[in-house]
């Protein structure tokens, strides 16, 4: 069992940053790959970014050149660092961890959010 607890959400400026982190309990960490999606008012969650139990990433094509997806196994974190941040990430941000897909289904253990809001 892994829990998961994000944190860094909050109200940012188009143009501005925010680091999100997610940390995971359990001993098991290092062996799941671990993603963020998101999830905007009436629509569907979406995938963000990624890692791989290895440190490689893979990201939506949305996001690839402004944030970026890291883990600290040592610490049990993953991040996500969000740069040049647009009205329309504004979403509920989930961590998640599983097997590395672009589908949520693929992900056995999830966070309970953190609020991300871009003004313009």
């Amino acid at each position: 069992q892994v829990q998961l607890v994000e944190s860094g959400g909050g109200l940012v400026q188009a143009g501005g940053s925010l680091r999100l982190s997610c940390a995971a309990s359990g001993r098991t960490f290092s062996s799941y790959a671990m993603a963020w999606f998101r999830q905007a008012p009436g629509k569907e969650r979406e995938f963000v970014a990624g890692t791989r139990t290895d440190g490689s990433t893979y990201y939506a094509g949305s996001v690839k050149g402004r944030f970026t997806i890291s883990r600290d196994n040592a610490k049990n974190t993953v991040y996500l660092q969000m740069n040049s941040l647009k009205p329309e990430d504004t979403a509920v941000y989930y961590c998640a961890a599983g097997r590395p897909s672009y589908y949520p289904h693929e992900y056995d253990y999830w966070g309970q959010g953190t609020q991300v809001t871009v003004s313009s």
